[in-house]
Order: structure tokens, then sequence, then C-alpha cells
């Protein structure tokens, strides 16, 4: 019988993350798969260690350095740590989203700039906001469920935020304003959309559930549909929640990729459990 591991973190407190787990493990157990739910600490990578491995195993999380040790040891691993690593990094991921050519916001790399160091007397800053204007958004690389994205709408609050950034990867990106407070989240699986929903909010410019956004079921068109197919192809996510924004006259934008979204809001939205056909997917590729 085939056998998986569904990983989770087992530092983190919130129940979604066990509960994102219990969902794809209920979809292979569906499927007749022997499933064992693992925190990410519950393998230890002894390097030196032969270890009696599953037939795949599904990274639910940011632990890339697990899903390359699991690699190395010959065990399928989806997503790929490599597109997990990719996208777990907005920096990362927009290099190569604009690399494709794809229709996002106007986004500059920010410069490493060490801890101790500064390069606020360079001229460097007062470019960039004469380049995307106010107000703008700074992103932290690495942050998840809208956090860690901050809309900046006076240059105090900008030199205050880049001042507090040393040390951090992040990028500067343009503000959508008519995309404020709404937003898409289309699932994909093996390069077909399997969910979508519109998120809005109005207290917030993000659009988040996590921060208090509400959702319902849309219907997409047939530009969000190939622009949010294109932007998992981009990163090689098998599978990806894409978020799309709403440019000028609704002009689909890719906000980001997630290589680990999660599946429990699109369900209660949609009705549609986006593990089983992760699952089906997976079984597809093994055979």
């Amino acid at each position: 019988m085939t056998s998986c591991w569904v990983i989770y973190n087992g530092s983190l407190v919130s129940d979604k993350f066990a509960d994102q787990a219990r969902l794809v493990a209920e979809a292979a157990e569906r499927a007749g798969i022997t499933v064992k739910i693992m925190k990410n600490y519950e393998t230890v990578m002894d390097l030196s260690v032969t270890f009696s491995i599953p037939d795949f195993a599904i990274l639910l999380d940011k632990d890339i350095l697990l899903g390359y040790f699991l690699k190395s040891r010959g065990v399928p691993v989806y997503n790929d740590p490599s597109v997990i690593d990719l996208c777990d990094n907005k920096a990362t991921q927009y290099v190569q989203l604009a690399a494709k050519g794809l229709p996002m916001p106007r986004t500059i790399v920010a410069p490493k700039v060490y801890p101790n160091f500064s390069i606020l007397d360079s001229g460097y800053f007062e470019g960039v906001i004469d380049r995307l204007g106010l107000p703008m958004v700074i992103k932290e690389g690495h942050g998840s469920f809208g956090m860690k994205v901050y809309l900046i709408e006076t240059e105090e609050q900008f030199y205050e935020k880049v001042d507090s950034l040393r040390g951090i990867d992040y990028v500067f990106q343009e503000f959508i304003a008519s995309s404020r407070g709404r937003d898409i989240r289309v699932n994909i699986v093996g390069g077909q959309i399997v969910a979508a929903m519109y998120r809005h909010s109005e207290t917030d410019f993000r659009a988040n559930i996590t921060n208090g956004g509400v959702a319902s079921p849309i219907e997409l068109t047939e530009s969000q549909r190939e622009l949010a197919l294109s932007a998992a192809e981009a990163v090689g996510a098998t599978f990806a929640g894409v978020d799309l924004l709403f440019g000028e006259n609704d002009q689909p934008l890719v906000c980001e990729v997630n290589a680990a979204a999660h599946i429990r809001n699109i369900l209660n939205v949609t009705g549609v459990n986006v593990a089983d056909a992760m699952i089906a997917y997976i079984r597809e590729d093994l055979a």
C-alpha cells in the first residue's frame, strides 16, 4: 500500500496548521493511502543515519531544509522544496515573475544593507520615492497571511520602515489603489484551476481573511484564469495559491504565489476540497 507523510510545522501553535494537515491526510486516506501526519521536527535530519521512508511526502510548511533532506533520501516531495524556497522569499519570487513578463505592480527589490550600517544619506531612498510615489507598499521577503506587508503613506513612515528593515530582504511596490481591500485567491493543482474566491475587507488595504477579510465564490474571467495559471507555472509550483489584484479597468495583476497555500477557507467558501485534487495529482504523477 502507498504511504505518505503529511508534514506541518510543530512550532506554530495555531490550530490552522494542524487543521491543514488533517484536511490533506483525510483526502489521502480516502484514496486508500497510508498516512502519517508529522510535525517537521519529528524527522531528525541526522545525515549519518538511514531510516525508513514513505513513498512520498506533502510538505505543508516552509521548512525548506527538511524538504531538501527528504528529497536527498529519494522521497518525492510536494511541492518541491526548490519551489517553496523560491516562493518563500517574495523578492526572489517577484524577480522570477517579472522575468516571465507577467503583469504585476511595479516592484523594486531593496538592496542588501547590513544591520549595523545605513545608506540613508546615499540618495537611494529618495530615488525609490520618485519612481513609485506615495502611498506605496513595502513587503518583507518572508511573511504569510498578509503579515509583514506595510502600506506606507508618508515620507516619515517610509524612512522609519526602511531603517527598521536593515538586514532583511524586502521589496518596494506600487500601491494598486483600484484593488484596495480586495483580491482573488486561485488554487491551482498540476496546471489546473481547482477553486477560486473573491476576498474583500472594509477595514484593511489587505484582503486576507486572517486580517478580517470576507470571501465569496467567484467566476474567473479568461484573463484572470490565464494569469493565475501563468504565475503558478512561472515559479514551477505544482500546488499553488495565486493571489490576483484588480488593476486599471479590473485588468488582473499578480500579487503573489503561495507555494504552501492553506485550503480550509476556500473549502468553507466554495465547497471544493483542494486536498482531493492534490492527492489525485500525486497518484497520477507517481504512476
